[in-house]
């Protein structure tokens, strides 16, 4: 054989190896699953989410952890949009046990602008819940718990407790402690439940305690309090407004629908309530689909103008 054929043949099965090893990577890369990464926008008044498909499967939940917090590190490609972990801050290291992400940060955390600061937890939150086994996610700076301004333990997050009404973004947020009520155990009373939830301040309290209550208690509240939900999670919110301390919510037909073993009472009292908590509601009045002559469950008019039951709660 002349050299420079072997020299050819040398360079063809080079350049075989190389497109087999490429077609390897990209087959690896095929296998992961898509996430969204959670990044601020260059003013820091929202978050933005980009797809990202993840080299590890999802069962390799420690590789993701690692994978997805590089991501969160590393500047994204639009110039209108930056890392949560920013060279402002350091994270030092992290934990993973039981179903709980903990974040160590150094001492240049606590030094960012409080609306900074929820967003970029927010960003944090919000991508690493999505990896399997990844329940909670919780701040520490320099192995101590993570303070809001008023000096309260922030504690473990998920990411429902950053709730958004515009799909991709999340906008200007706040905190809010709302007084909920859900079902005892045999469903004849309600149980108080305190709940600290940080919202698009664009959405109305009286829409974020309806959509909460609708929701349901979270696994801790169960584990802590026994309560049960009040209404079916398929429940939707039409509209609601409020006029002269009275609150008008508007349910589509699922309302009708009781899927759990609860009074029509533990129900109806459980949003009256839970909405009179609030300084701008005095009573509630419940329609589905914009019409109130309806009974409910056969036993209560929707006519009906509801105050504060305190008899209905479980001392």
């Amino acid at each position: 054989m002349r050299k420079g054929s072997k020299c050819c043949t040398v360079l063809f099965m080079f350049a075989l190896m190389i497109a087999l090893l490429t077609a390897c990577g990209k087959q690896e890369t095929q296998t992961g699953s898509i996430y969204y990464v959670y990044y601020l926008n260059k003013a820091e008044t929202k978050v933005v989410t980009q797809e990202y498909e993840a080299i590890h499967k999802k069962e390799e939940t420690q590789a993701l952890i690692d994978e997805l917090l590089d991501r969160l590190q590393t500047v994204p490609e639009s110039i209108e949009e930056r890392e949560p972990i920013n060279t402002a801050i350091t994270l030092l290291d992290y934990q993973f046990t039981d179903g709980q992400l903990i974040l160590n940060f150094d001492e240049n955390y606590r030094m960012m602008p409080p609306t900074t600061e929820v967003l970029v937890r927010a960003a944090m939150v919000r991508t690493m819940t999505q990896i399997e086994g990844v329940q909670f996610v919780s701040i520490t700076v320099r192995s101590e718990p993570l303070t809001d301004m008023l000096g309260n333990v922030v504690g473990a997050m998920t990411a429902d407790m950053f709730i958004d009404n515009a799909g991709n973004e999340i906008n200007a947020y706040e905190k809010v402690r709302l007084h909920l009520y859900f079902a005892n155990a045999d469903g004849t009373k309600l149980v108080p439940v305190t709940r600290d939830v940080v919202y698009n301040s664009n959405i109305s309290l009286e829409k974020l305690v309806i959509e909460e209550t609708i929701k349901g208690p979270t696994e801790e509240e169960v584990k802590l309090y026994d309560v049960y939900p009040v209404i079916s999670p398929e429940t939707k919110l039409v509209t609601v407004t409020v006029k002269d301390g009275i609150s008008y919510v508007n349910f589509d037909n699922t309302f009708l629908t009781q899927t759990y073993n609860v009074t029509s009472d533990v129900t109806l009292y459980a949003f009256a309530n839970a909405l009179v908590e609030l300084s701008n509601v005095n009573k509630m009045q419940i329609s589905i689909n914009g019409e109130t002559d309806i009974m409910y469950r056969e036993s209560t008019s929707l006519t009906t103008v509801f105050e504060r039951n305190l008899e209905i709660v479980d001392s």
